[in-house]
């Protein structure tokens, strides 16, 4: 959420830094495949983030998100937010549905460096419209990647993100923004997905050593969100779908690396485990 602006300037990092940043980065994208593997009808939410955490315990990884502070500590190393759940969802017993959309975010340190992606899943087969919605958000993102080495300040990145969704019909998340990452999860500075009068006077220069967690959320009805009573889930006003997306970003003076690429990260990995649910009690 839009916070007051430190006046501190983003840490840039130096080369060894983001290859810090990046063992960190390979190892939240195998998380997500994990993820990926389980998440299809049947499948109650909480496996999925029990997955996570026995794999980032078995790397010696620090979950980033267990016991976040707020009202009430975050339980989970995940947030899986369904359908009209926009972030921050609690994992469960809630069983995932055919139709389906599952956002999945979740973080993890390494060595005393950070990395945070989402990715949203549909399960089995969805709607033409939270399809196209999907397609829009991925979209978005794609935009911040491809501008970033191409433009001065957030803001001209920031706008066009804002155009691409709004001229699909859909609608930009305002009250979350992401932020800029590295030794700990939540650095300077904030990174809104449009622009206003408020978000222009905390603008930044885009300069190589910045990193950031980009992450455009996209609802298809408006774009207010409330926060449920368990003081953490954010939905949607409307009660219509939204799709979160997001990598963390590291500009260079060659352009940018996607420290949470799925590109690379699985070269030095172990085969995955098997995703196929446990059997039955009593069925051997």
């Amino acid at each position: 959420m839009l916070r007051s602006n430190p006046n501190r300037p983003p840490e840039l990092k130096t080369a060894r830094e983001l290859a810090m940043m990046r063992e960190a980065g390979k190892l939240v994208a195998r998380a997500l495949k994990i993820c990926r593997g389980m998440a299809r009808p049947g499948v109650r939410t909480i496996e999925i983030d029990q997955a996570v955490e026995r794999f980032y315990a078995e790397h010696q990884a620090a979950p980033l998100f267990k016991g976040y502070p707020g009202r009430v500590p975050f339980p989970a190393v995940t947030c899986l937010s369904l359908n009209e759940q926009v972030v921050h969802g609690i994992p469960g017993n809630r069983v995932l549905k055919e139709g389906d959309l599952l956002k999945v975010d979740t973080a993890c340190k390494l060595n005393g460096w950070c990395a945070d992606r989402a990715i949203t899943i549909p399960i089995g087969q969805v709607s033409p419209e939270k399809a196209r919605l999907l397609k829009v958000a991925e979209e978005t993102l794609q935009i911040a990647i491809d501008l970033l080495p191409r433009r001065k300040w957030w803001s001209q990145v920031a706008s066009e993100m804002q155009k691409h969704v709004e001229g699909n019909g859909f609608y930009v998340v305002k009250s979350y923004v992401g932020h800029g990452i590295g030794r700990i999860m939540h650095e300077n500075p904030q990174v809104p997905n449009y622009v206003d009068r408020e978000t222009r006077k905390a603008d930044f220069r885009l300069e190589p050593g910045l990193t950031l967690a980009v992450e455009p959320m996209v609802n298809m009805g408006r774009s207010e969100v409330d926060t449920l009573g368990d003081h953490w889930t954010v939905v949607t006003r409307s009660r219509l779908p939204s799709v979160h997306v997001e990598h963390t970003l590291g500009l260079t003076a060659d352009g940018v690396m996607i420290i949470t690429a799925d590109e690379g990260a699985f070269d030095d990995a172990p085969p995955s485990p098997p995703t196929e649910p446990p059997p039955a009690p009593g069925v051997s």
